[in-house]
């Protein structure tokens, strides 16, 4: 039987996380012989070999592995799609694990809508070990179009669109989105399964996170300004922040004077601490500073 669908996702340093999503991936209704797995260890420099190792004796499907030097998620995707066979490929991560109808979802949209983008639903959790209801509500809506945590496409019509993400994306964010406004530019329509569902590992911040998070948003800012040079468009300024009210809104808190209070307030959370809801409206509220603090630098560059 041809391959129908290709579970593509790649990993960096999450072997906890990444022997109970390979497990779930396994663990498809769909038969064994409809589907793969392609998975990306870009450089990982923890257990993720020996979790390699076992998943590969367990496997039901095929089951494919790329191992390349660490260079971000957007060359390690493209390594992936190459080894791809599937008909329709479905980009999920390493902090994602799907439910036994997560495939068959998939190709339930296709056979129904044909060549579309299928946007899968992600339901949020803080432990792989305690799951909510798979029943998906708008408590998780996300607004983007083309997010690698749940989606799909046809491979023929990802080829379309220059079948890659753009490397350039060396850090982190937007890759997934710039892909997704290329396939836009194709008239490629998009629907939304509710029943493809994955749960979103996203635990509560502690206090070793918050230094993370504001590296992360600083990355994700820099990135912003290259996507938005590559697509200058309302929709993008939109979704970076790059409009005059956010803009606005961004300076306004960076001139408040309550950057060094709301420092206070994080730094007196012990490091393995979980954030209080104050402590974490504060990172939040530090995030946003450092995000519009680095859109402006990387504006100007």
């Amino acid at each position: 039987m041809p391959v129908r669908l290709s579970i593509q996702l790649c990993t960096y340093n999450r072997a906890a996380l990444l022997e109970r999503v390979l497990a779930a991936c396994f663990d498809q209704t769909i038969p064994s012989d409809a589907y793969e797995v392609v998975l990306v260890n870009d450089g990982s420099q923890d257990d993720t070999p020996a979790v390699i190792e076992r998943a590969q004796r367990i496997a039901t499907c095929r089951f494919t592995v790329v191992n390349q030097p660490n260079g971000g998620l957007a060359k390690a995707r493209n390594a992936g799609i190459v080894r791809c066979t599937g008909a329709r490929i479905a980009f999920i991560d390493d902090d994602v694990l799907p439910t036994p109808v997560f495939a068959a979802e998939h190709l339930r949209s296709d056979a129904r809508f044909g060549d579309v983008v299928v946007r899968g639903a992600a339901i949020n959790t803080e432990s792989f070990d305690t799951l909510p209801l798979a029943v998906w509500s708008l408590r998780n809506y996300s607004a983007n179009w083309f997010w690698t945590t749940n989606v799909s496409v046809r491979r023929s019509r990802l080829d379309a669109a220059g079948g890659r993400f753009d490397e350039s994306f060396s850090e982190y964010g937007w890759e997934d989105i710039e892909l997704g406004l290329r396939l836009r530019a194709l008239g490629t329509k998009a629907v939304f399964n509710r029943y493809a569902v994955v749960f979103h590992y996203k635990p509560r911040a502690k206090g070793t996170n918050v230094t993370g998070m504001l590296r992360q948003v600083r990355a994700q800012a820099r990135t912003a300004v290259r996507l938005e040079r590559l697509h200058p468009s309302w929709r993008v300024a939109l979704a970076i922040g790059d409009t005059a009210p956010q803009r606005l809104l961004g300076a306004a808190l960076r001139r408040s004077g309550l950057i060094p209070r709301l420092e206070r307030v994080v730094s007196r959370t012990s490091d393995e601490t979980r954030l209080s809801p104050p402590e974490l409206a504060a990172a939040r509220l530090l995030a946003a500073a450092a995000y519009y603090d680095e859109l402006d630098q990387a504006k100007r560059v």
